[in-house]
């Protein structure tokens, strides 16, 4: 699937030159209620953890994969410019992001979301929030929809993956 994108899209890790673009895109879904809200400093402090999807100079996607523990982490802050949704990119940018937690060890992968049918087609199982153990919601206090989140959880056990034709 990667070879597909290559040509017109790019996947790379996140640059400084990327925050004002990556923080733009996710606050303008913040400001829809699609997503929870990220800081410049956030953004800035985590760079690292962010990959980026780019057309020529047009930063057009993001997420980010977070560690939480040895065999835990989270995709965060995923976004796609609403123009380039539909094309693949973020399944792709799952893909990509699912295959740096293998690399990395990590076993299982989690998402807290509004949008539960698109981690669904990606291969997460729905699961309880409550399930998760409880060094997931150390950041939560910060979060502007504490202590009433509404957000839905999805796991991806890695190792456990099965072969989807979408």
């Amino acid at each position: 699937m990667g070879g597909v994108y290559s040509l017109e899209f790019q996947f790379r890790n996140a640059k400084m030159s990327d925050v004002e673009a990556i923080h733009e895109l996710i606050n303008g879904y913040a400001a829809q209620g699609l997503m929870l809200p990220r800081s410049r400093s956030m953004i800035y402090e985590n760079i690292r953890e962010f990959t980026v999807i780019v057309k020529g100079t047009l930063l057009v996607g993001t997420g980010s994969l977070h560690i939480v523990w040895e065999d835990l982490a989270e995709i965060r802050a995923l976004a796609l410019r609403p123009e380039y949704t539909s094309r693949g990119l973020g399944r792709e940018l799952v893909r990509r992001l699912l295959e740096e937690a293998r690399e990395l060890e990590i076993k299982r992968v989690f998402a807290l979301t509004y949008q539960p049918r698109f981690f669904e087609k990606c291969g997460f199982q729905l699961i309880q929030k409550e399930e998760m153990p409880q060094k997931v919601w150390k950041e939560c206090i910060n979060c502007p929809k504490f202590p009433h989140c509404d957000e839905v959880a999805v796991l991806y056990e890695l190792g456990e993956e099965k072969t989807r034709e979408d």
